[in-house]
């Protein structure tokens, strides 16, 4: 019975992490760029006297689908789509440089360009990227940017930090993305495309039938846990009569 109970809790706490995982994937099925995070599980054993045939299932991460979403033409000349395997370089909030997929730029009120949640874009020079005012911007496919004022000529203000990491990047509770030895230097063969967005690489199909696979496993692990109860509730009874 001891036993059950082990195996029923452990395969109730994994079914409901999983439900938190596809549930953040559906989530951000609409966000650009979004990598729908992966789940995996690993057997630990109980440790202790008596426990080495009780083994838990906990949750450990495997990292992210690599696959990129679907580019979609937008027509907005601050709109970038990271091509391959590169991703465009910001600063977080606690000022350190993280990656992102998500190309929705738009200027600040002093003319930074920041992303959609309003992180300055890093430049490939590491510093910040401004634009004059009341002036047109166009993006290059090398991440390039030139503004232009009107009656003037275009001028080159400054170039997206593109990155192509060789091992795959850490996921962090911001929604960005981390490598774990710090910085990546710039690469100068990446590129974008302007004017369009790459969407979220989460299949909301795929996300609702696991959800819903998920949910009937739960339905089981809890019934056999009642059905433990019960055979628990009428061993007693039969001990106490006796």
């Amino acid at each position: 019975m001891d036993r059950l109970i082990y195996i029923v809790a452990a395969g109730a706490q994994a079914l409901l992490s999983r439900q938190d995982v596809l549930a953040g994937n559906l989530a951000n099925v609409s966000t650009p760029g979004f990598r729908a995070e992966l789940q995996a599980l690993r057997a630990v054993p109980v440790r202790g006297d008596g426990a080495s045939t009780r083994v838990y299932a906990l949750e450990t991460t495997v990292g992210y689908d690599a696959r990129p979403g679907p580019v979609a033409s937008t027509g907005r000349a601050l709109d970038v789509a990271v091509q391959g395997n590169s991703w465009l370089a910001v600063q977080s909030l606690d000022g350190s440089e993280a990656y992102t997929r998500n190309g929705a730029l738009q200027l600040d009120a002093q003319g930074q360009l920041v992303t959609a949640s309003g992180l300055p874009v890093a430049g490939s020079g590491g510093g910040p990227i401004t634009v004059p005012a009341n002036a047109s911007v166009d993006i290059a496919a090398d991440g390039s940017i030139a503004a232009t004022v009107a009656g003037q000529r275009p001028q080159v203000v400054g170039r997206l930090k593109l990155v192509t990491p060789e091992a795959p990047l850490e996921r962090g509770a911001d929604g960005l993305f981390r490598a774990a030895d710090g910085e990546l230097d710039v690469d100068p063969q990446a590129r974008v495309q302007g004017a369009a967005l790459e969407g979220s690489n989460v299949s909301p199909i795929e996300s609702m039938i696991g959800m819903i696979a998920a949910a009937r496993q739960f339905e089981q692990q809890i019934k056999a846990l009642q059905g433990a109860e019960q055979r628990d509730q009428s061993a007693a009874k039969l001990l106490s009569a006796t």
